[in-house]
């Protein structure tokens, strides 16, 4: 599992590598460059799963969605 993900701020491109949590998620992130206060993307449950370059622990560890 991995547990560093990079966010990307959407309105400045700003990029910070993050630590997840493994035991929640977390709604809210505020930018490091510009400030701006983040929270996930409809269907989304987490800014990491909307932002980041990796999903979320508990995105990671569900079975994959079949089609």
């Amino acid at each position: 599992m991995t547990l560093q993900s990079t966010l990307t701020g959407p309105h400045c491109g700003g990029l910070s590598m993050e630590t997840m949590p493994t035991d929640a998620c977390m709604f809210f992130w505020n930018c490091r460059q510009c400030g701006t206060r983040l929270k996930p993307k409809p269907g989304d449950c987490c800014v990491f799963c909307s932002y980041g370059s990796v999903p979320c622990p508990p995105v990671q560890r569900a079975p994959a969605e079949r089609v």
